[in-house]
């Protein structure tokens, strides 16, 4: 089963940019790939939805904000986020996601912390 490991979260101001990196254990090519975002108390939230072919899909929060994006070669999937504001602050996660309300294929990895705050 494919894991992912998250990293490049950390502290920005808002209006501030991040971009955050998940790297799979194998190959994800042939797979749709999703971020998403868990605030405490709270479930994880579907955020932005990578197609194999590269399409993209994302929640209207951060339409226009954020940019998801992927490199098949390196098993890598990014996030870039722009004009962060504080309600992002979240701990962010890649999956592969089921659709339907369903549980994500994959187990969650660690993920990886955003804060954002002045």
């Amino acid at each position: 089963q494919v894991q992912f490991v998250e990293s490049g979260g950390g502290w920005v101001q808002p209006g501030g940019s991040l971009r955050i990196s998940c790297t799979a254990s194998g190959a994800i090519d042939r797979k749709i790939v999703a971020w998403y975002r868990q605030t405490p108390g709270s479930q994880h939230n579907l955020l932005a939805v990578i197609g194999v072919g590269g399409t993209a899909n994302y929640v209207d929060s951060v339409m226009g904000r954020f940019t998801i994006s992927r490199d098949n070669a390196q098993n890598t999937v990014y996030l870039q986020m722009n004009n962060l504001k504080p309600e992002d602050t979240a701990v962010y996660y890649c999956n592969l996601p089921a659709g339907g309300g369903a549980a994500p294929y994959a187990n969650w990895g660690q993920g990886t912390q955003v804060t954002v705050s002045s």
